[in-house]
């Protein structure tokens, strides 16, 4: 018997996606972002939440795929990598979801211009619905985080 994990679902260029739940801290709405110099291009700054200054990325921009403009439907998927947070931008958070282990197959090389290791996987919801797992170790090289980490200071 495969084991169940929650998905939090999002949207990102018509396009689903997922991030295991328990490395989910929070969704916001979009708000302010301030700019940080000489940092990668995909990179937009860093935000104030309640206190604590998190570096915010684009994921659109990270993955090369044509960025959409914010709208009311835009959040900032804060998500926890080792002792660091970040967060994501992406064009709507709509949905968890469970999904059996053995649902999810590996990712091909090259899926919809996003390289494979950034993909955890591809899990198959219905005939129709295909939901792209983010293998977020690799979105967030260590080369790349140490960078973000000397924002934070």
């Amino acid at each position: 018997m495969s084991e169940e994990m929650k998905i939090v679902v999002f949207k990102l260029a018509h396009e689903e996606y997922g991030i295991e739940v328990d490395k989910v801290k929070t969704i916001e709405r979009m708000m302010p972002i301030t700019r940080v110099p000489k940092t990668y291009n995909f990179i937009k700054g860093v935000i104030n939440l309640r206190g604590v200054v998190v570096p915010v990325m684009e994921l659109s921009g990270r993955f090369g795929l044509s960025q959409e403009t914010y709208t009311d439907q835009t959040r900032i998927i804060i998500v926890q990598v080792g002792e660091m947070e970040i967060g994501f931008i992406v064009d709507s958070a709509n949905d968890v979801i469970d999904i059996l282990e053995d649902k999810i197959e590996p990712a091909p090389e090259v899926v919809g211009g996003i390289q494979a290791r950034y993909l955890r996987g591809v899990a198959k919801i219905s005939e129709e619905r295909l939901l792209i797992l983010l293998n977020l170790s690799e979105v967030l090289r260590k080369d790349e985080i140490v960078n973000l980490e000397q924002l934070e200071v």
